[in-house]
C-alpha cells in the first residue's frame, strides 16, 4: 500500500484544517483511524477510500461466523458456497488485488480449503456457480498451480455442457428441491448474470478451453433477449414482472436486480478478451445501460429500490447503489464513459454510500434478500451489499488518483 500511504502523506502535509494538530510542513501520522474519520471531508482521497474499504471489509469478515444480526435471518444465509457469500467474495478478491491489500486473500483461502473447492450443491443453478469465481481467482494466483482445486468446477460445468439445457426461460411452476424453478437450469432470472457467466469465462482462462466462454456468451444473450426491456435497456427480474406495474403505473425494475446485471456485465468486460466476437455487443449494452442508470439516480446519490418509482421507496438503498456506482466508475476509468457526463453521478453515488457506513464499519441500508423492491432500514446489512461496496471502493481509488 506504499503508493496509497505516500498519497496520504502528501495530503496530510498540505491540509490546513485537521482534527489532529500539525505544525506547518511536518509529516502527518499514517493513521487509518484518522483517515477513516475524514470520509466526509475528503471522500475521494485514495488514502481515505482505502481506509474506509478496509474498515468495511474487516467488519464483515469478523462476523462471517455469526450472521444472525440479519433481519429475516434463515439458515441458508450461512451457506459459504451460495450466492449470498459468493457476491461478497467477488468484492473481497477485487479489493485484495490492490497493492498492499493482499491480506484479504487469507480469509478467502481459508474458506476455499474448508469448502474443499466445491461449487454449490445445485448443478445447474447459476447462484451455486459464483463461488467458483473465488476458487479460480485463488488458483490463478498460484505460481505452481494445483489443478485439483478447480477439478470440481470443471466436472460440474462439463456435465452442464453435456446436458445442453435448452428449456423455456419462463419463470413458472413450483420450485423443485435441489433445482429451483424448472427454468433455473438456465439463467431465467436476471441475478444469474452476475453469478454464473464470469465463472465460465474464468474457466476458459484457467484451462484454455473456449467451450466454457462460448456457453456463457450464448446463454447471456439468450437471457438478455428474453428479460431486457428494449425501451429502457433495463432488465425485468424474471418473466413474472413483464406485465406488473407499481401503484404509480411504472414498470417494475428492481434496483439490485439491474445492479446484478450491470455489475455482472462490467465483470464480463473485465474478463473477456477484446478480440472476442461478442465484445462490441457487450460494450454497446454497457453504454446503453449506463445512460439509463445515470439518468435514474436521485439527487441524494442513491438509486431507489424500484428504479422508476417517483414517490414510493424513498429510503436509501446501498446494494443497488453500490453496483450502479461501481459500473459507472469502471467505465470512466477505462475510457468507455465520458467523465464530464458521468463523473457527477459517480461522485454523488460514492458520497451516498459513505453516508451509510457506520463508525464501526458496518454498511447499512442494504435491502434484505428478495426478488423485488421492498423495505429497507438503516440497520439492514448484508454480505452482498458489502461486496458491492468493495467493488465500488476499488474503482474509486483509481477514479480520483
Amino acid at each position: 500500500m506504499n503508493h496509497i500511504r505516500h498519497t496520504a502523506a502528501c495530503f496530510f502535509t498540505s491540509l490546513l484544517s485537521l482534527a489532529v494538530a500539525v505544525t506547518a510542513g511536518a509529516a502527518m501520522p499514517q493513521d487509518d483511524e484518522v483517515l477513516f474519520g475524514m470520509r466526509d471531508e475528503k471522500p475521494f482521497a485514495p488514502a481515505v477510500v482505502d481506509a474506509v474499504g478496509d474498515r468495511v471489509a474487516d467488519w464483515q469478515i469478523d462476523r462471517l461466523d455469526d450472521l444472525t444480526y440479519h433481519r429475516n435471518y434463515r439458515d441458508n444465509i450461512s451457506e459459504r458456497r451460495a450466492w449470498i457469500h459468493g457476491a461478497f467474495y467477488v468484492g473481497v478478491f477485487n479489493w485484495a488485488a490492490l497493492p498492499g491489500n493482499e491480506r484479504f486473500f487469507d480469509p478467502l483461502q481459508t474458506i476455499a480449503e474448508e469448502e474443499e473447492w466445491k461449487l454449490g450443491d445445485r448443478l445447474f443453478h447459476g447462484d451455486d456457480h459464483i463461488v467458483g469465481q473465488m476458487y479460480l481467482t485463488l488458483y490463478n494466483r498460484e505460481e505452481e498451480k494445483d489443478r485439483d482445486k478447480i477439478e470440481h468446477t470443471i466436472r460440474q460445468f462439463n456435465q452442464i455442457l453435456a446436458a445442453d439445457p435448452d428449456g423455456s426461460l419462463a419463470f413458472e411452476g413450483d420450485s423443485i428441491r435441489g433445482v429451483g424453478r424448472t427454468c433455473q437450469i438456465r439463467w431465467c432470472w436476471c441475478d444469474a448474470l452476475f453469478m454464473s457467466p464470469q465463472t465460465w469465462i474464468m474457466l476458459t482462462s484457467a484451462t484454455g478451453d473456449e467451450k466454457y466462454t462460448e456457453f456463457a456468451d450464448t446463454e447471456f444473450w439468450a437471457t438478455t433477449d428474453y428479460l431486457m426491456d428494449p425501451d429502457t435497456h433495463l432488465y425485468f427480474r424474471d418473466s413474472r414482472y413483464f406485465t406488473q406495474q407499481d401503484e404509480e403505473g411504472n414498470k417494475i425494475f428492481w434496483a439490485r436486480g439491474n445492479g446484478w446485471v450491470y455489475a455482472g456485465l462490467v465483470n464480463i468486460l473485465r474478463l473477456l478478451p477484446k478480440d472476442h466476437p461478442s465484445y462490441p455487443k457487450y460494450v454497446q449494452l454497457y453504454k446503453d445501460m449506463s445512460e439509463t442508470i445515470a439518468d435514474l439516480q436521485h439527487d441524494n446519490g442513491f438509486w431507489r429500490v424500484s428504479l422508476l418509482a417517483k414517490e414510493k421507496y424513498a429510503s436509501p438503498e446501498t446494494s443497488g447503489t453500490g453496483f450502479m456506482t461501481y459500473g459507472l466508475a469502471w467505465g470512466v476509468n477505462q475510457g468507455l464513459l465520458d467523465e464530464d457526463k458521468y463523473g457527477p453521478a459517480i461522485r454523488k453515488g460514492w458520497k451516498a454510500l459513505l453516508s451509510a457506513v457506520q463508525d464501526d464499519g458496518m454498511l447499512g441500508w442494504v435491502q434484505p434478500i428478495g426478488a423485488a423492491p421492498d423495505s429497507v432500514y438503516e440497520s439492514d446489512s448484508q454480505l452482498y451489499g458489502v461486496g458491492a461496496f468493495l467493488l465500488t471502493a476499488e474503482q474509486m481509488i483509481e477514479f480520483e488518483e
